[in-house]
């Protein structure tokens, strides 16, 4: 039975609580898994300075942080006759994807402009001495002109007031700052947290107030006339292994925004696998843990804990991607994920002289947008929210908290390093080929850093493949509260929504799957994973509707249809006279996210 009215007056308890204990300080006051068989080549060799400064501990720029880093400098001259240089810094050759472009004029001023390049696998920028007015793309055997130092066109593209300002007839974007949107939770919550001593526990004992405020429990009926077809054979996800006594029975998915393709919705097995409608390579899958098979129920006790009614009955909904239909991206925030320190980690293990763990306390001169390039808009189908903030990203317990500072959690957007990747911890990472690898990092996994394009560390494993039974098997932490920095209440009792993302192969078809637990600990969730026999999976984040949000996106006719996972995650939405604004696609954000587009047939 659904509990909107509850979750309601529950989250805006919190809401209201919150507010008002900031704007009464502010008044009275005076921030290892699966890999692909082929070897992959380790890309370019960085200079060896680059590579010093990219390992040094010294605080440094984000510059200094991209070891494979290539620049090139050329003198430039205006229309009105002023002279001056350009320093041109492709920041990941192998990826091609962004560059940092400096300006400097003689006795004026000096700029920086973070340019994204739409086609980085057939486009290359250069600067050259007998073009002084500006820069040249290359594009296989033709060279374009094109005038942005002569005619004032970065700093009209600078205040456009648009967040990818279009330069070179569309061939390049400068990224401009925007203001990420956040909900009322976030905003009150993030404030209590940064200007009250002790915000965090406070904060903890309304995530207990919440804990269980989005559980859905399992409404089950016998399977009859009018039910969906489930989606069959060897092209789509394999489904889960449930107990045989339920193998007749339907779920009503009361909760569930994504429309399926059959005309009647009666009700769906559990474990199964729907087609989206009008979005082919997507399907849908709903269960509770109390469905799962006995015999998955009952192994590997030492590392799951046993599942308490509450967590057992509550449902989960599952959505997989064709990752032979599917391209998937991942980007920062305009605020989320930071990389300054955790103030999550033990007392003694920052680095007093570095502003960061990384050595850098900004992202600055580059931009996070918080936004999806309108290159991607129209190809993407759908997105998710990504994991923990900085504030949560490292470990206080167990052997990761001593090991690297902390261990904080290491994500890349277009190539370039925000927040290096850390051994031991759960990533996901998108090659320049497109291929998508999920694995726990390791120390020699370095070697494949000029080849990356996207990744994004969270947590520990939830789920592994056992190369010896051929099978998958909880994580080693999957029960260890601390030392796995699973969040929540520290009795490990705490209910709350969590996401998860896996990996499930099917023959040779690869799926990427997106998990909602309305209500759940780790141990439920590595045993939901288990019965759909992913080869990988690992946490993203928690604690509600708006940090576990996922939509997706169809066309019919020229409108845009949003269906979001759970009704209910319509409420982050803004919207206009025209209707919703889609986050991440339409509305920049706050936090980090995925985007899954449709490949160019």
């Amino acid at each position: 039975m659904r509990t909107n009215w509850i979750r309601g007056r529950a989250a805006g308890l919190v809401v209201c609580l919150l507010a008002t204990a900031c704007l009464f300080l502010l008044l009275a006051a005076p921030g290892r898994g699966v890999r692909n068989q082929e070897v992959v080549s380790p890309g370019n060799v960085p200079h060896t300075n680059h590579a010093a400064e990219y390992a040094a501990v010294a605080p440094k720029t984000i510059l200094e942080l991209q070891q494979f880093r290539q620049t090139s400098s050329s003198r430039i001259k205006s229309d009105k006759g002023a002279e001056g240089t350009a320093t041109l810094v492709n920041l990941n050759p192998t990826v091609n994807a962004w560059y940092l472009l400096k300006v400097a004029w003689q006795g004026g001023s000096e700029s920086f402009y973070h340019l994204e390049n739409s086609e980085p696998h057939s486009r290359t920028l250069t600067l050259d001495s007998n073009y002084p007015s500006g820069i040249q793309i290359l594009e296989g055997k033709t060279r374009y002109q094109c005038n942005l130092f002569g005619n004032g066109s970065l700093e009209q593209a600078r205040y456009s007031q648009l967040i990818y300002a279009p330069l070179c007839d569309n061939r390049l974007f400068l990224r401009n700052p925007a203001k990420g949107h956040r909900t009322n939770l976030e905003a009150a919550a993030e404030a209590f947290r940064d200007r009250v001593w002790g915000g965090e526990k406070v904060i903890t004992v309304f995530h207990h107030v919440l804990g269980d405020s989005h559980r859905e429990t399992l409404e089950m009926h016998n399977e009859g006339r009018g039910s969906t077809a489930a989606a069959n054979g060897d092209t789509v996800p394999l489904p889960a292994m449930i107990d045989a006594k339920y193998a007749d029975r339907l779920l009503t998915p009361s909760g569930l925004g994504i429309a399926l393709e059959a005309s009647e919705n009666a009700g769906v097995r559990p474990g199964a696998w729907y087609s989206a409608r009008d979005n082919p390579g997507i399907y849908v899958s709903l269960i509770a843990p109390e469905l799962v098979d006995k015999t998955i129920l009952e192994h590997h006790k030492s590392t799951v804990n046993t599942l308490d009614n509450v967590e057992a009955s509550a449902l989960c909904y599952l959505v997989a991607f064709d990752l032979d239909r599917f391209d998937v991206a991942y980007a920062l925030g305009t605020d989320h994920p930071a990389v300054g320190w955790s103030e999550h980690i033990q007392p003694g293990v920052m680095n007093a002289k570095l502003p960061g763990p990384d050595g850098i306390g900004t992202i600055s001169p580059l931009v996070s947008t918080g936004l999806i390039s309108p290159e991607y808009a129209q190809r993407t189908a759908a997105t998710f929210v990504g994991g923990f903030k900085r504030y949560h990203g490292a470990f206080k317990y167990g052997e990761l908290a001593s090991n690297n500072y902390g261990s904080h959690y290491g994500f890349l957007e277009s190539g370039v390093v925000f927040s290096k990747l850390q051994p031991g911890l759960a990533t996901i990472f998108v090659l320049n080929d497109g291929s998508l690898q999920m694995t726990t990092w390791e120390q020699q996994d370095d070697q494949l850093l000029a080849n990356i394009k996207y990744a994004r560390q969270n947590g520990v494993a939830l789920v592994e493949f056992d190369e010896r039974s051929q099978s998958t098997v909880p994580g080693q932490l999957v029960n260890k509260w601390g030392p796995g920095n699973w969040s929540g209440s520290e009795d490990m009792s705490l209910h709350t929504i969590r996401s998860g993302i896996a990996l499930q192969w099917n023959g040779r078809k690869r799926f990427l799957i997106y998990a909602v637990f309305s209500d759940a600990t780790p141990s439920a969730m590595a045993r939901v994973f288990q019965a759909y026999r992913f080869r990988y999976g690992m946490p993203l984040d928690m604690n509600a509707l708006e940090h576990t949000y996922l939509a997706t996106y169809r066309r019919v006719g020229s409108q845009l249809v949003v269906d979001h996972l759970i009704t209910g995650m319509s409420q982050v939405e803004k919207s206009d006279s025209g209707g919703p604004v889609p986050r991440f696609l339409a509305d920049p954000d706050n936090r980090d996210f995925f985007y899954v587009m449709r490949r160019n047939q």
